[in-house]
């Protein structure tokens, strides 16, 4: 999937004016929310379980190493075939020789976020192996001219029915409708010869389990173990963070887990799949392999950005970021959108590639607040922020107001002058009213929202009141 982050700016204004998108945001808006708050009110002692799964995530990656060659030896005995990728293109590469290898025509997927950021489609198709995604909003985005995803949970949450129904009837020759069950109906008939009669599986995976050398899935749709156990050959493509100890980590998890994401107590499909079939199992892969993808990640391992590697993709910080809900998650130009993709992408495609994106927040905290293994979100983006200064990532005129702020901070009678003549503007600005239409000094500010003037008195005028 080609990178467009550095067009964040014109990405998130083209939405902002695109009536349609608006429109469908303010649909979904809060539907996660609202049921995350019911969910997680199920368990007796959430924050405890919050602060046992950051603990758990923590040690995992304190010893990713060793965790990552338990896994390995555990899923060879087993029967697997465990692959690394360095990058995307080696994630194709090793996807298409397994492809080659056992003459696949056809392959199923299930979602994975690994195969978006290898772009893992175009090489199938490019090497003559057709990909069939059959996750309800991935098959929609798919036959939309292999349109991205912008929800890591729910990827087709930009359209609406009206413009599904659409998009079936030009694709599949068949009379219009707009029903809800009737429209999955269809995709199901369509999808069904798929299952049939693909040669190869390919999923994600949710959490890789050491001690067993098991892949767990967790979806909502069928569609995940008819992947998984209806063709001969299953590829599973994951990241190396995704590794934990133990089956009993892997309850800790699942706890959070959906009720994050979805505002379920359990998924409907809740999958764990080990080794190939065996002579006395009725279905199962004859074949799997683990491509286990590297990608930017052992980099951040040790980092000071280590806590993000936690990162279980719930999506819940995007359901609560304020930004994400106004924008969509196509603004942000790569597989990650929200919160999570503001530091993800700079971290796995290079902070240069994505200059704007840790600014793309507002700091509110809402993301970290939610967040089920507790990532310090809105921190991790202030030293990406950070960073980009000291490495002259931002514009100039922007590094040196930075400086001339913190000059002026470190000096408190300057400051107080300042604070008190910039109020005093402000309120001119807004020429006794209490929005300021155009902001002089920073125009962007006011391009696309009235700025609010100072009300009352500054913070210091109103402490000097209560002293003795």
């Amino acid at each position: 999937m080609e990178i467009r982050s550095m067009r964040f700016k014109a990405n998130a204004s083209a939405k902002l004016a695109d009536a349609g998108l608006q429109r469908n945001l303010r649909k979904a808006k809060g539907k996660f929310v609202d049921t995350r708050a019911v969910a997680i009110k199920e368990i007796d002692d959430f924050e405890g379980t919050r602060r046992a799964a950051r603990d758990l995530r923590d040690r995992v990656l304190k010893d990713l190493d060793l965790w990552l060659e338990r896994f390995e030896t555990q899923a060879t005995a087993r029967g697997a075939t465990v692959l690394w990728a360095r990058d995307g293109a080696e994630i194709c590469r090793h996807v298409v020789d397994i492809a080659r290898r056992h003459g696949v025509k056809k392959a199923t997927k299930s979602k994975s976020m690994l195969s978006e950021e290898a772009g893992l489609n175009q090489a199938l198709a490019a090497a003559g192996v057709e990909p069939v995604e059959t996750d309800l909003g991935e098959y929609i985005l798919q036959i939309n001219d292999n349109e991205p995803p912008s929800h890591i949970i729910a990827p087709v949450m930009h359209k609406n029915v009206e413009q599904v129904a659409d998009l079936f009837a030009k694709t599949h020759h068949k009379p219009r409708k707009t029903d809800i069950p009737q429209l999955t109906r269809e995709a199901r008939e369509v999808l069904r010869s798929h299952f049939l009669t693909a040669d190869m599986g390919i999923s994600g995976g949710n959490f890789l389990v050491a001690e067993t050398g098991s892949v767990a899935l967790v979806t909502n749709e069928g569609n995940g173990r008819m992947v998984t156990t209806l063709p001969k050959v299953h590829v599973v493509i994951t990241g190396i963070e995704k590794v934990i100890p133990t089956l009993e980590d892997l309850s800790l998890l699942m706890r959070l887990l959906p009720r994050s994401a979805t505002g379920q107590s359990i998924s409907n499909y809740f999958s764990v799949l080990t080794g190939v079939k065996q002579p006395d199992e009725s279905d199962g892969p004859e074949h799997l392999y683990f491509v286990l993808v590297d990608n930017g990640r052992a980099d951040v391992v040790g980092s000071e950005y280590h806590e993000m590697l936690r990162c279980i993709r719930c999506g819940a910080c995007m359901n609560h970021c304020p930004v994400y809900q106004s924008i969509g998650g196509h603004a942000y130009g790569w597989v990650y959108p929200g919160p999570m993709g503001s530091i993800l992408t700079p971290l796995y495609a290079g902070i240069e590639n994505a200059v704007d994106l840790p600014n793309a927040a507002t700091l509110c905290g809402q993301c970290s607040a939610v967040c089920p293994v507790l990532i310090p979100l809105p921190e991790l983006m202030r030293k990406l922020r950070e960073e980009q200064v000291e490495r002259k990532l931002r514009p100039l005129a922007e590094r040196l107001a930075l400086k001339a702020w913190a000059w002026v901070a470190n000096r408190p009678a300057l400051y107080a002058l300042g604070t008190w003549f910039a109020v005093r503007y402000l309120k001119w600005l807004a020429g006794g009213g209490d929005r300021i239409r155009v902001l002089a000094a920073a125009p962007e500010w006011t391009a696309g929202r009235d700025f609010p003037a100072p009300q009352g008195k500054t913070f210091r005028e109103l402490y000097r009141q209560r002293q003795p």
